[in-house]
């Protein structure tokens, strides 16, 4: 197995510290890595960020609908009664009374309603604990892969620039 395909350990961003990272048995020391290398693993890390950037931003979706599902909720019982607009589609609305604040439908999935009472919705809303805390592991996983991104780019860019500069030297030699 040639070098490029080797299986590689992944460290802290924190515990990339060259000696150290060398040191260790079944590591890379990322420095001895030609440009080619270091440019296949800026692209896998590359696809690592965006993957963890998507894993991040679904769940904010649909914690801010959660959110704005509970203020509703807690709304419920100061517009019994009252006249409100009940939106049909995201432009059109209708005027309607609000008679019935003990049942509430809510969206568990794409097309899929459940009835709840409106005591087990703010249940069923503690989800939004769920998904800070999701959110929060996710979060230093990402700042990580952008960290070592940066690290593996900067060096990326030490080696172009010795490599340019060799060539302006050998240039000049020849002359």
């Amino acid at each position: 197995m040639n070098s490029l395909n080797a299986p590689m350990k992944w460290h802290r961003v924190a515990d990339w510290n060259k000696n150290e990272l060398a040191s260790q048995r079944g590591s890379v020391n990322i420095t001895e890595l030609n440009v080619l290398q270091l440019e296949i693993l800026k692209n896998q890390l590359d696809q690592e960020v965006k993957f963890s950037s998507t894993s991040i931003t679904q769940p904010r979706v649909v914690q801010t609908k959660y959110v704005e599902a509970k203020e509703c909720l807690n709304m419920l019982n100061k517009n019994k009664g009252k006249e409100l607009f009940i939106p049909l589609t995201s432009s059109t609305y209708v005027s309607g009374k609000l008679h019935d604040v003990a049942h509430v439908l809510i969206d568990v999935a794409t097309g899929y309603y459940v009835e709840k009472t409106a005591e087990d919705a703010k249940d069923f809303f503690k989800k939004i604990d769920f998904l800070n805390r999701q959110m929060e592991k996710i979060q230093p996983a990402l700042q990580q892969k952008h960290g070592m991104k940066q690290v593996v780019m900067k060096i990326m860019s030490q080696k172009i620039q010795q490599l340019t500069a060799l060539g302006a030297t050998q240039t000049t030699a020849k002359a």
